[in-house]
């Protein structure tokens, strides 16, 4: 995650302890340390003093100081050594001697504007950039989030340019996307080559060599999660000792080996204070929605090893092993998000059905309304209770992986389900207030079109809400990748491309695409979806009202969308 908020040094999520033993110098505060010498030491002199005193008193001053003198210089040379390096780091460290800050002013930058059809890409805020903004707070000067969505006057380059020259002496930019990619590295390469700027993201990790290339101006690029490697760039770390780092050096590209994944339970909230605009659900500039919109996460990794699925690696190929954070830390950050949709972003929400179940009593106990949206796996339905509390707590959006309605194909995903098994928990889960939203692949390895054209039909029976339908893609670390290479007549063409087969090239995976899209998608189900989406509270009926008041502005937007795609 490049991929905010408390003191840097202190995570949200850590428990403060009443005692604590010291464990070496460090561990002690300057004035502790002073303290220190001013009782123990002084004491210590005084009493020297006292009995050299009594035995020399006899002698003159001068005498006196002749054989005081080396001691006194041996004692204070001492505590000048032990005391000057600590008094030296103190003021060394960032907050503490403005001085000392590295940067002064960092812009987190979200560079993607525009219409999209990807719904994340213009839902949600930027928490990625937010978590990163998080862990530098009190390293740096100040932090300013641009989130180019909202901000017209900077979709320019030229007027964000001018901003950064006068404003920013460190630039980090977060590119997460696959899509328009090559027009976000045009963008980027615009930007000021004097300040110095390091870019981040999931699609940022996947392509470094090319963003060196593609974008002169970028210094530095975070593989993987950016939370601590941020931290230690702000605060004057050598770059050669930053893990997951890479960098320009002498006209060559160095990369630094890989770092740990973090410790979820140690990285601060994301810092919602930068934000200048709530989010809303909107399509070409007209908004759908009154409800504003939130993340939120509350685990990281999955513990299920899908072949198709490469969401609980980080682009490095990690496996991000399955961490939860403590259900009070969650709920102490629920208490801070204003919105009122809020997504849990855990790869499955449910892994852990007990700690589900705590979490959603808690949310009960504390009377935090929201809509909540949840991504789950079908196992879900066995519990219900979890189910049942679940409902209580106000999840009412479940997003949920079917990939295939045949069983050779799922197992040929190692999705560990059955067809059977999809339908017994459907017959669940409909008699829930969900709305369900359900996730297919098609184009898999030996899938036929009439394999493929019942992914429609298998929905509508099992009675979901609505699809989402992707081609079958080969990821850098997927373990598919070579069971595409091995088998006769499939290929792709590049890593994060879809897979083609002599049969089902481009022209015929789309023609079999827009059938599944018009079977599955006509008036009952569109009005269905709207009478689910009012149902749950998504929707109002004023919010439906200003919707079809602004439908020329839609189809005008989509038509031009149309046109852009076919230039």
């Amino acid at each position: 995650m490049f991929q905010e908020t408390s003191a840097a040094t202190r995570s949200p999520f850590s428990r403060t302890s009443t005692s604590r033993p010291l464990r070496n110098s460090s561990q002690i505060s300057p004035i502790c340390l002073k303290q220190f010498f001013l009782e123990v030491v002084g004491g210590q002199i005084s009493t020297i003093m006292q009995a050299f005193g009594n035995r020399y008193l006899q002698y003159s001053p001068k005498t006196f100081l002749h054989i005081l003198g080396p001691f006194l210089g041996l004692t204070f040379n001492l505590i000048w050594r032990i005391f000057h390096p600590i008094k030296k780091e103190f003021l060394s460290l960032p907050g503490k001697n403005p001085n000392m800050i590295k940067y002064k002013h960092v812009l987190a930058l979200n560079p993607y504007f525009g219409d999209s059809k990807a719904i994340a890409m213009g839902v949600f805020p930027p928490t990625g950039l937010e978590y990163i903004a998080a862990s530098m707070k009190g390293l740096v000067g100040k932090v300013t989030l641009l989130d180019l969505r909202y901000e017209k006057a900077y979709q320019d380059p030229k007027a964000l340019s001018e901003f950064i020259r006068n404003e920013i002496d460190l630039l980090c930019v977060s590119i997460r996307w696959r899509s328009r990619f090559e027009d976000i590295c045009d963008f980027v390469s615009q930007l000021p080559p004097e300040v110095c700027t390091v870019v981040g993201g999931y699609k940022a990790t996947e392509e470094v060599e090319y963003l060196f290339d593609r974008c002169p101006n970028i210094d530095m690029v975070v593989r993987g999660e950016g939370e601590e490697i941020i931290r230690q760039i702000v605060t004057g770390i050598p770059y050669k000792d930053i893990l997951g780092l890479s960098y320009r050096e002498n006209g060559g590209i160095v990369h630094n080996e890989i770092h740990p994944l973090p410790d979820i339970t140690r990285i601060p909230f994301p810092d919602r204070s930068l934000r200048k605009q709530d989010y809303y659900l909107a399509k070409y500039g007209v908004r759908l929605s009154s409800h504003t919109f939130d993340t939120i996460l509350s685990t990281r990794g999955c513990p299920f090893n899908c072949k198709f699925c490469t969401f609980s690696l980080n682009p490095l190929g990690q496996k991000r092993s399955y961490t939860e954070r403590p259900v009070e830390s969650v709920i102490e950050e629920l208490k801070t998000v204003t919105a009122d949709v809020v997504l849990f972003s855990d790869d499955n929400f449910f892994t852990n059905p007990k700690r589900s179940e705590q979490l959603c009593d808690l949310i009960i106990e504390n009377k935090i309304q929201k809509i909540f949206v949840a991504q789950a796996r079908v196992d879900v339905a066995r519990h219900r209770s979890v189910l049942d509390k679940a409902q209580k707590a106000g999840f009412k959006f479940f997003l949920i992986g079917i990939e295939s309605p045949h069983d050779r194909i799922l197992k040929q995903l190692d999705k560990g389900i059955t067809q059977q098994q999809v339908r017994d928990a459907f017959a669940v889960l409909t008699q829930y207030d969900f709305y369900l939203h359900g996730y297919f692949i098609y184009g898999n390895i030996g899938e036929t079109e009439e394999e493929m054209l019942y992914i429609p039909k298998f929905a509508k029976e099992i009675k979901l809400d609505s699809i989402t339908f992707h081609k079958l893609r080969i990821e850098r670390f997927s373990p598919l990748k070579e069971v595409v290479e091995q088998t006769p007549g499939y290929y792709y063409n590049r890593i994060g491309g879809t897979v083609y087969s002599d049969r089902y090239g481009r022209r015929e995976l789309t023609q079999i695409r827009n059938r599944i899209r018009s079977e599955f998608y006509d008036l009952p189900q569109i009005i269905q979806i709207i009478r689910k989406a009012r149902q749950i509270g998504l929707v109002s009926g004023r919010d439906l009202t200003n919707a079809f008041l602004r439908l020329p502005l839609l189809m005008y937007g989509l038509g031009r969308q149309q046109m852009r795609k076919k230039r």
